[in-house]
């Protein structure tokens, strides 16, 4: 199949990879791209939390980060650990890549801290983490210390839907979705921009798609990279 990845380039080339192993010829077109925020991450803190790999990446100029390098972290997935440990954690306890293991496991393993956590997130978040966490008694406090940045339709993307050379397009989150659409009908091309198969990650990111007419709508099993990945898998037998 011939699918788009629409993705930051860092996460985008990963994914690319992952589904060319598999025979796919993948078209990477990032439709946003993360920028590092400054943040004021001073304090005496239990442990970090991350619920992306951008979040450890946007510490490399920030005061705090050789203070926080020291702490335990906590990531909701073998992603976004490795990319906590490329930036420097050594103490890394890695979730199911799903918000709701993070929560547990952090209830099972943190519950006693003294410190209150630290939660680096993204401007833009689908949970509200620090209210889960508080439901479990656990204090956190979060801190915004990347965003991402809207970026239109690169031209070989506008060349393959032209050429009706897309047959699907992967969606990890409800902003690239809107994105997407968006940049569709900036570009002059709504309507082979919707009529090609989308993979979401939940329904939630699909919502903007079949909102603007989209009919082909595929929701993976599990909202993470290897959910959306096995929508590719043919089963076995």
């Amino acid at each position: 199949m011939k699918l788009v990845v629409t993705r930051p380039e860092a996460d985008g080339e990963r994914t690319a990879a992952s589904l060319r192993v598999k025979g796919h010829d993948v078209l990477l077109a990032p439709l946003m791209r993360v920028e590092a925020l400054p943040a004021d991450l001073a304090g005496t803190w239990g442990a970090v939390v991350i619920t992306s790999g951008n979040a450890p990446v946007a510490l490399a100029s920030n005061p705090a980060r050789d203070a926080l390098l020291k702490l335990p972290l906590y990531a909701v997935g073998r992603r976004s650990a490795d990319a906590a440990r490329a930036a420097g954690f050594m103490d890394l306890t890695s979730a199911g890549g799903d918000v709701r293991d993070l929560v547990q496991l952090i209830a099972e393993r943190h519950a006693d801290a003294r410190a209150p956590l630290l939660y680096l997130a993204g401007e833009d978040r689908a949970t509200d983490l620090i209210g889960e966490l508080a439901a479990h008694g656990i204090a956190a406090e979060m801190r915004v210390v990347y965003r991402a940045v809207t970026a239109p339709y690169p031209p070989a993307l506008v060349a393959a839907l032209n050429d009706g050379m897309v047959d699907g397009v992967l969606h990890f989150s409800k902003r690239s979705a809107e994105n997407y659409v968006a940049g569709a009908h900036a570009a002059g091309l709504a309507a082979p921009a919707l009529q090609v198969r989308h993979y979401c990650l939940s329904d939630q990111v699909a919502t903007p798609l079949a909102e603007a007419g989209a009919a082909h709508i595929s929701i993976a099993a599990h909202p993470s990279e290897a959910g959306l990945i096995e929508l590719f898998t043919p089963p076995a037998g």
